[in-house]
């Protein structure tokens, strides 16, 4: 199938899915249209195994999408800056040091965790699983997925203090976990020796010159906005800066999604404020809430539908269920550890906050990705049946308990979370 056919086939299935969704289920978007499509490949897997054709042939139509490139060289950067572009910089400041923790301690404490466990649970279904390709799993299950959480509570009406802190930490988590697979994937050439100095190099010049690039780039944006006053200008100026900021930070070697969210808060925080129209600011908007609502509906039915081919195994599928409350455990370890120390320090916490924010991690089609940008074999295989049922459970079990967890918080408008 040609490109075209291909998006006409995704955009299509969105487009029933979410109808079947809104007409019946009534389930948030994403959670919706991703159940939908999974059911839909179990099905299709059923089939496969019965020996119809009809499975084989949407398998092989499966198999011709790159999700990889599809998402981190295709969506990734409109959906960062569309989720960024609506973040209130003052209430992302004012929450700037457990969001920090946690968007870099956090994650390099978690990678390791995650790849020390796991290290011991293949090795208990007797599996010997190279410690690199531990390590790297722990560096993509680790970010949480913004696309994800930022639809989700935006469904839910969370309270602005505890959405500041799960968006806050996944918009910036979300390209530090990218530096850190990058690092070690590096690891993964032989003739590509690389020792703690050259990993701390790697990290600072792609999570540094992803940020320099982003302010740059975002400063540019709002002198060019400043000097015009028509909407249509203003926001094919956004949409050059997305877009072909995140095509130089591919060129430069920087991280992208950082780039992607330096902009976004930067046109949602000063070009919004001090270079835009109202008329301007409501088009701006409703465009980009556009894009962000059918380039997510896309990517969760892409990941509904990937489950076709995974390659499935009673041992994989066992160490797949044993590693979803593995990376809870390190999840919950990786949030308790600083609420505890700035709790000591002065600041507050809702009383919930730890289980809020330990089960409000939700990851998504970033993970997904990034597993399947490792080379072929059986470890991608183990990894990404591991990484598949963490997502499952994270988007559909975690994203629709949610509300139920948020309730405290609502009841307690006074505290912060």
């Amino acid at each position: 199938m040609s490109l075209f056919e291909l998006s006409a086939l995704l955009l299509s299935i969105a487009a029933i899915c979410g109808w079947i969704n809104h007409r019946w289920l009534n389930l948030p978007t994403t959670i919706g249209l991703m159940a939908i499509t999974s059911v839909c490949s179990v099905v299709m897997l059923g089939l496969g195994w019965m020996g119809f054709e009809v499975a084989s042939a949407a398998t092989t139509g499966m198999a011709q999408i790159n999700f990889e490139k599809a998402l981190m060289e295709g969506m990734l950067c409109f959906l960062l800056f569309a989720g960024a572009l609506h973040m209130n910089l003052e209430d992302l400041l004012s929450k700037a040091r457990i969001i920090t923790w946690m968007a870099t301690l956090g994650v390099v404490l978690s990678t390791f965790l995650v790849g020390s466990l796991t290290k011991g649970l293949v090795a208990l279904f007797g599996i010997e699983l190279p410690w690199i390709y531990c390590l790297l799993f722990g560096a993509l299950i680790s970010p949480t997925d913004p696309i994800a959480v930022i639809g989700l509570l935006k469904k839910m009406g969370a309270p602005p203090s505890l959405k500041t802190k799960i968006v806050g930490e996944s918009l910036f988590n979300d390209g530090v976990g990218v530096v850190v697979f990058l690092a070690l994937f590096e690891a993964l050439d032989p003739d590509h020796s690389m020792g703690v100095k050259e990993v701390l190099s790697l990290f600072v010049m792609e999570a540094g010159g992803g940020i320099v690039l982003g302010l740059l780039l975002g400063y540019a944006g709002y002198r060019m906005l400043k000097q015009v006053n028509h909407y249509s200008i203003e926001v094919l100026i956004t949409l050059a800066l997305v877009m072909g900021g995140y095509a130089v930070a591919m060129q430069l070697h920087v991280s992208g999604p950082l780039a992607m969210v330096v902009i976004g808060l930067m046109m949602g925080n000063i070009g919004r404020v001090m270079a835009m129209s109202e008329t301007t600011r409501e088009h701006l908007d409703t465009f980009w809430e556009l894009i962000d609502e059918i380039l997510n509906a896309v990517l969760f039915v892409l990941l509904g539908l990937e489950l076709m081919i995974l390659k499935l195994n009673p041992i994989y599928l066992g160490i797949g269920l044993a590693t979803i409350p593995l990376v809870l455990a390190c999840r919950l370890t990786c949030v308790w550890l600083p609420v505890a120390c700035l709790r000591k320090w002065g600041e507050t916490f809702h009383p919930r906050a730890v289980a809020i924010l330990t089960w409000g991690g939700l990851r998504g089609g970033i993970s997904v990705a990034l597993a399947l940008a490792l080379p072929s074999g059986a470890e991608r295989d183990l990894i990404l049946v591991a990484t598949y049922a963490v997502v499952l459970f994270s988007v559909l079990v975690q994203g629709l308990s949610m509300g139920r967890l948020l309730r405290p918080t609502d009841e307690q408008k006074g505290s912060s979370a």
